[in-house]
């Protein structure tokens, strides 16, 4: 592996200056900058904005929540999840009160999630309750 004449070489010259707990220091921060290095440099987020219906109860959003939650169990593709409901005082949310953001690591991923069964099945749950959506997907950047 390239890395490891890089580590001896960083290990060596901290070896012949500063005391240990700065040499450990360095080191470590090294060794972080060269982990970053190996992760993946953007991932692929899919937005998903729901309004519900009037007529759907809290009980009836939390059983749609549970089921969109459920799918990372489900559907290997999806590395990340996380949810939360609109609470900004700007008031341009259209009605759009629910936020869902799944993460992929390639657009593959994306492209396997979207027709699978366990998708598939979450739309019927959904669809009683359903008013409105408006989805993006997007790479991140720094």
């Amino acid at each position: 592996m390239k890395k490891i004449p890089f580590y001896f070489a960083a290990l060596l010259l901290f070896s012949c200056s500063g005391n240990q707990e700065e040499k450990e220091i360095h080191t470590e921060k090294i060794i972080e900058k060269e982990i970053m290095v190996e992760k993946q440099d953007s991932v692929l987020r899919h937005v998903v904005l729901f309004q519900f219906k009037e007529s759907a109860t809290q009980a009836d959003i939390d059983k749609v929540v549970d089921a969109f939650r459920n799918l990372q169990n489900e559907i290997s593709e999806i590395k990340g999840f996380e949810w939360g409901t609109n609470n900004s005082p700007e008031g341009l949310n259209k009605g759009l009160t629910h936020a869902f953001t799944l993460t992929f690591h390639s657009e593959a991923d994306r492209d396997a999630y979207l027709p699978h069964p366990a998708h598939k099945a979450f739309g019927e749950i959904l669809g009683p309750y359903f008013q409105d959506a408006t989805v993006v997907d997007y790479w991140t950047h720094d």
